[in-house]
């Protein structure tokens, strides 16, 4: 049975809903980070070789978690898109949203007919193996299907107004992707890139929608908070165990040579 999306209903409400990347196959990650208490994980298939039974067991596990499972897909292609909200994703992270074509292809993509053109099965394992009426389902995922889609390049932005026409939720901002785009690579703090972040945080508020960022720490996102971001990715749960380790490490560097 489709669950209501707390994460949705938390943006829609002006609250900040705080998340993290999932690249670890192992569902204990999973398990972990909504025991901690986070709101969302996005299961990263883009970046990361996962499986789609993987990534069932990491939903899943999602799920018994109080977690929102988003899935950022590795492309803006139909069955892909699907796949992933069949077997339960609540939502979907597009990669590569450049023009309104685009746009309307993801919402063609996630949205049942009359908003989209998804592709119906009713046996799927977010419909409940059948269990649920066909029509309420369709109905219920329309409405608690989050759209996530990126932007990451200059193209973006300038079409961003008309990309914003479209049925999107949340446009995620992709500050290294971004910085590539400017010509500035891995610079995500030069003027260039900044600049670029506040145009679009004002574009994407005055057509009504919210706007998310991935943020290093804790002070990061509180700042981003500030700014009017309410959908906030802390790190990922790889990128947690590196900064802690080393962190940990460095300070213990001052006990090595004690006897």
């Amino acid at each position: 049975m489709i669950k209501s999306n707390k994460t949705k209903e938390k943006i829609q409400s002006g609250s900040p809903a705080i998340g993290t990347f999932v690249k670890l196959t192992d569902p204990s990650s999973v398990e972990i980070l909504g025991l901690v208490g986070f709101d969302f994980v996005i299961i990263d298939s883009e970046h990361v070789g996962f499986n789609k039974e993987t990534i069932t067991q990491l939903i899943r596990t999602a799920e018994l978690n109080d977690l929102t499972p988003i899935v950022r897909v590795r492309k803006n292609e139909e069955v892909e898109i699907l796949q992933m909200l069949d077997i339960g994703a609540q939502g979907v992270q597009v990669p590569n949203v450049n023009t309104e074509n685009d746009a309307k292809k993801v919402i063609e993509s996630v949205k049942y007919s009359p908003v989209g053109n998804r592709g119906f099965a009713g046996t799927n394992r977010a419909a409940a193996f059948g269990l649920m009426d066909g029509k309420e389902y369709a109905q219920i995922s329309n409405k608690e299907t989050m759209v996530i889609c990126h932007c990451e390049t200059k193209t973006c932005i300038d079409n961003l107004d008309s990309i914003l026409e479209e049925n999107i939720d949340v446009i995620f901002i992709g500050p290294m992707d971004l910085s590539q785009s400017l010509g500035v690579l891995a610079e995500a703090d030069h003027p260039k890139v900044k600049e670029a972040i506040e145009l679009i945080i004002k574009k994407v508020k005055s057509a009504g929608k919210e706007v998310g960022i991935i943020a290093a720490n804790a002070e990061e996102a509180g700042n981003y908070i500030n700014k009017g971001f309410r959908y906030i990715t802390i790190s990922s749960d790889q990128g947690m165990i590196v900064n802690f380790s080393k962190e940990n490490l460095k300070k213990l560097n001052q006990f090595k040579n004690i006897k």
